[in-house]
């Protein structure tokens, strides 16, 4: 007699070796992301040079034993200022991730939970803020309000909080309709405290992974704006600005005091999107279960 094969043992058998490259790749993106968190932290220890020591006896020479990743066009240390640059590459998109994440899961839990009215007008809100791209209404507070990191981090918390709401509603309004809610709304606990106590520990997890996303979107968005030469302004060191700082390095053939920076913030992004995905995974995988 032949064995039916089993489907559930197939499935598992064609998903497993997905599963090893999908959690290699979340091993190799935190521990790159955390690499760069710690010299970040460390910068005045890690740095081999001052960022902004100027010498010009080096200005754009290459690779060598003394300065790993060459010099810019005022003979500084392209890996110093890549190490001290990562400080505002991160703190500038942490600020912006959690300020937009307190706000949108505050707005969204009154939205989902209260409905009517209230959801109403929310929902109508985030509409018009959905309507203008977070990197435009950026630019329109940099010119409201002036240069640098502040501003950008201000107009990007607003631009971000609606899609941290709209997710939450999402995930209240489906949470407070199962049993555990109505049971402890018939043992006569207040809906603030279910609200806050009970459902938004479940839809935490939730949040947090779409949070991580947010922040490979708000770095890359933050580096263009230092690009523009919006953002981060000169002698401080930033990925964005450096890009932009080495533009003119270009015609003459100088081409790794951008290229350096460019490319850290694309492995920068790719890294914390995988961190990102992978959590969406988990998460979803364990509410199905």
């Amino acid at each position: 007699m032949t064995a039916t094969p089993n489907p559930t043992t197939a499935v598992r058998v064609l998903r497993a070796p997905r599963k090893r490259r999908s959690s290699a790749l979340f091993t190799a993106s935190a521990i790159l992301l955390a690499a760069v968190t710690i010299a970040a932290i460390f910068a005045p220890v890690v740095a081999p040079f001052d960022p902004d020591a100027v010498d010009f006896l080096a200005m754009n020479s290459g690779p060598s034993a003394t300065h790993w990743l060459g010099t810019d066009a005022l003979g500084r240390d392209t890996l110093s200022r890549m190490i001290f640059g990562a400080r505002t590459a991160l703190l500038g998109p942490l600020l912006v991730v959690i300020s937009s994440t307190i706000l949108g899961v505050l707005l969204g839990l009154v939205a989902g939970w209260r409905g009517g009215w209230i959801d109403a007008i929310l929902s109508r809100v985030f509409d018009v803020i959905f309507a203008f791209p977070s990197l435009l209404i950026a630019i329109m507070a940099v010119a409201l309000f002036g240069k640098g990191l502040t501003a950008p981090v201000i107009a990007m918390s607003l631009a971000y909080a609606p899609y941290v709401a709209r997710l939450t509603r999402s995930l209240v309004t489906a949470e407070k309709n199962r049993p555990y809610v109505t049971a402890y709304r018939v043992q006569g606990f207040a809906a603030p405290w279910i609200a806050l106590r009970r459902v938004l520990p479940n839809i935490t997890p939730i949040v947090g992974a779409q949070s991580t996303l947010n922040f490979g979107y708000v770095l890359a968005e933050l580096a263009g704006l230092s690009f523009l030469g919006l953002g981060v302004q000169a002698p401080t060191a930033d990925w964005g600005a450096m890009i932009n700082e080495a533009q003119s390095g270009l015609v003459g053939g100088y081409f790794l005091p951008a290229v350096v920076p460019a490319v850290a913030v694309v492995i920068v992004v790719v890294a914390v999107n995988i961190i990102g995905e992978e959590l969406s995974d988990r998460i979803g995988g364990g509410v199905k279960a």
